[in-house]
Formats: C-alpha cells, structure tokens, sequence
C-alpha cells in the first residue's frame, strides 16, 4: 500500500505550506513510505484529487485544498483529521496501516485487547472454577470480614474512578475552549488559502488563455507569411511568362522583316 500525499509545490499560502510541512515531515518522522503528488504542476494530479475527496469532506466552494492524504485511491482525510489523529497517536490507524511493534500506538491496541478479553472472561467465568474458589467457610456464610475488606476496596476504587473521570472531563473541558479559541483565526486561515487558491486557479487559467493566444496570433502569422510568399511566387511566374512572351514576339518581328527583305530582293 502506497501512502499518497497531494500538496502544491508552488502555493502561495503560508498557511498550505506550514499544513504540508508538517505532514511530510511527521511520515518522514515515522518512516513510513508516501509520494508526492504535486497538484500546482499536474493537472491530472488536481483533477484526480478532486474528484476523490468525499464530498461531505469538500468545502462550500466544492474546492479541497492540499494536503489531502490517500492509501491508494482509499482516501485517508485532511490536514485537521491527520492533526487530531495525530495528537491522539492513532496516525496508522489514520493511514490504514498496521503499527510497528513497540509503538504507543501498538501498545495501546495490546492493552486494549487485553480489557476485551478480561471482560470477556468475567463476563462468561467458568462454574467449576468459581466452585474451586469458593472456600468453605464463604459457602456457610462466615465471610462478613471479607465482604466488609471487599466494599471497602470498591469504595476506594470508586473514588479513584470519580477523580479520574473528573480529571478527564476537565481535560476535555480544556481542550474544547482551545478549540473555540482557535477555530475563527484557523476559519479564518481557511478563508484565505481558499480564496489564494482560487486566485492561483484563476492566474493559470488566464495563462493558458494567453498562451492558447499567442498560439493563435503565431498560426495567423505563419499564414500570412505563406499567403504572401504565394503571391509573390505568382508575381514572380506572371512576370517570367509576360517576359518570355514579350521575346517571343519580338522574334516572331525580326522573321517577318527578313522575310519581307528577302521578298525585295527577289523582285529586284
């Protein structure tokens, strides 16, 4: 599978730019094998791209910009999705790629197997095993000790979980007023690489207006130039035709007159 990255080599955006920087340079980070598609100088790389980006993932203009990242023709997302995969560390998960041994994201997917089948197991406990455990004294109901050690041990349990998930609410708490921060100045940023975008568009195709032109202006003079060697080649024939004509009468005089001095002489 070949990791495709579509970016414009000759944007004039700083922002496209910093976008596409950042993503070669984590895939180059992590090793991990893509090619450049290079949308500025390959029409049909634009072509391509455009029409493979989903469209509930286009923007209002229906236009998507660099970088837009495939696996194949299966496409991956943008740089926003490649961003929070990334602050996630799903980014092979991302690409559709398996992660390496050893990784964080391998790990996570190691312990997240093992609480699968932990849940499994509890969910589905062997009788006789559960017979094994239970002692005696628990089956003629002396075990209130161990009931009590047992809710006291949930208690402390249930606290840590409380805390932690107060902890991860404000994290997420934090992290969604960052957004809200951030997302008109990058709505913004948005805004412009879309509107450099379509000026570039519009600069390339008034370009290959001028060129289709000048084309044009030079087959009209090729033309022009053809015409008049033509006439002149014609001027030229007419000239030659009116000048071998001319000797010829000429000639044709000069026979009469001898004739005619011939006559003389002999009536002489």
């Amino acid at each position: 599978m070949v990791i495709k990255v579509f970016l414009a080599s000759s944007s004039g955006s700083t922002a496209i730019k910093k976008k596409q920087q950042d993503v070669v340079g984590f895939l180059e980070a992590l090793k991990v094998e893509y090619s450049q598609m290079d949308i500025a100088c390959n029409e049909d790389n634009r072509m391509w791209m455009r029409e493979n980006v989903p469209e509930e993932k286009k923007p209002s203009n229906g236009i998507p910009l660099p970088p837009q990242i495939f696996n194949e023709d299966g496409y991956c997302g943008d740089y926003e999705t490649f961003f929070d995969a990334k602050e996630d560390n799903q980014v092979y998960a991302f690409l559709g790629l398996p992660p390496p041994p050893g990784s964080k994201e391998a790990l996570r997917a190691e312990k997240a197997l093992i609480v699968e089948n932990g849940n499994d197991a509890e969910e589905h406990p062997d009788d006789d095993t559960l017979k094994k455990e239970i002692p005696a004294e628990e089956c003629n109901g002396g075990v209130h000790g161990e009931e009590e050690v047992t809710e006291e041990i949930l208690s402390e349990e249930g606290g840590e979980v409380e805390e932690s998930g107060g902890a991860e609410e404000k994290a997420a708490e934090e992290v969604a007023e960052a957004a809200e921060d951030t997302a008109p100045e990058e709505a913004a940023e948005d805004e412009a690489a879309e509107d450099e975008a379509a000026e570039d568009e519009a600069a390339e195709d008034k370009a290959a207006e001028d060129e289709a032109a000048e084309e044009s202006a030079e087959d009209t003079e090729e033309a022009s130039e053809d015409t008049k060697a033509r006439v002149e080649e014609a001027e030229a024939e007419d000239e030659a035709e009116d000048e071998e004509a001319k000797e010829e009468e000429e000639l044709r005089q000069l026979e009469e007159e001898e004739d005619e001095a011939a006559e003389a002489e002999e009536e002489e």
